[in-house]
């Protein structure tokens, strides 16, 4: 084998070569490749998400409020036992007096 067979035969196994790299990367990229409908379904499922992300925001806003709601009514309630149990302690009190008052005027 000779000079310019030598070179021949690289150039055509060098091309060979180039060839199938860019079948295998048309290839690839062809598989790989992204469709409008692909697209189209992401785009759908992120506005789904975001949308889901707004009610869950709107839903832990609304917890929130009732909770603060429940606790200010509780806070209420306790206050207002509170000033019934001491109405209902000062009228024992008088009326223990009133029946140590009429114990002492019967005896």
């Amino acid at each position: 084998m000779n000079r310019s067979e030598f070179i021949l035969a690289t150039a055509v196994i060098l091309f060979v070569a180039f060839c199938l790299g860019w079948f295998a990367s048309w290839l690839v990229n062809r598989f790989t490749r992204v469709t409008k409908a692909d697209i189209g379904e992401l785009e759908r499922m992120a506005q789904s998400l975001h949308e889901a992300e707004e009610t869950r925001d709107q839903a832990i806003t609304y917890l929130q409020q009732r909770e603060a709601e429940m606790t200010n009514q509780l806070s209420q309630t306790e206050a207002e036992l509170r000033a019934a149990m001491d109405g209902l302690r000062e009228a024992r009190r008088e009326a223990e007096e009133l029946r140590s008052y009429i114990e002492r005027k019967n005896v």
